[in-house]
């Protein structure tokens, strides 16, 4: 029961509530873009957009964008990468009413980071932060490894954050599920992951 229950987030609205090591609460409360921080605790960074297309969201996405269920949305899906290693996998599903004008960049964005656009728009609000603890089953976390090939140390376990941000009238959800080499990052991470 314990494992089919970690296949589905219960996401919980304070970071302390997901038990994370202390190194892993400092990745998962960055304040500002998660990008920014991890620009400057590497030597390069790089976004590899896996994807953007249309899907069908999960269902605890269809009710953080307003859908009274699971239905088809835009989906983007990127590994950030530092110094050559996978460090988050960020999922990102837009409803399917929102238009060009709700989020002009959106399509253009190829392998650019979605931070980089979100934190220097003014006409972008940023809802409160949500955190989870993802099983190895969660989808997400089946997605991030097999867009890692396997590559990496896999745990049972994974932490992960959300964020809602609103652009006029659009919608837009931010899901970003930290992998273990995020801990050896410099400014603020450390090589021990005590779970």
């Amino acid at each position: 029961m314990r494992n089919r229950s970690l296949r589905l987030a219960a996401w919980q609205p304070h970071a302390r509530a997901v038990r994370a090591s202390p190194p892993m609460h400092d990745w998962l409360v960055t304040p500002g873009s998660l990008t920014a921080r991890l620009v400057a605790s590497s030597d390069a960074f790089r976004v590899r957009r896996l994807h953007q297309h249309g899907a069908v969201c999960l269902a605890d996405e269809a009710a953080a964008i307003g859908l009274a269920r699971p239905q088809r949305v835009w989906e983007r899906e990127v590994l950030l990468v530092c110094d050559g290693t996978p460090v988050v996998f960020a999922h990102t599903v837009v409803p399917p009413d929102a238009d060009a004008s709700d989020w002009p960049l959106f399509s253009a964005l190829g392998e650019r980071s979605l931070g980089s656009t979100l934190f220097y728009d003014p006409l972008v609000r940023r809802g409160s932060l949500e955190f989870a603890r993802l099983g190895a089953d969660h989808p997400l976390v089946r997605r991030a490894h097999a867009a890692i090939g396997g590559a990496g140390v896999q745990q049972p376990i994974y932490h992960a954050r959300r964020c809602v941000y609103r652009r006029r009238q659009g919608l837009l959800l931010v899901t970003e599920v930290f992998l273990p080499a995020v801990l050896s990052l410099g400014a603020g991470a450390t090589t021990n992951n005590t779970e």
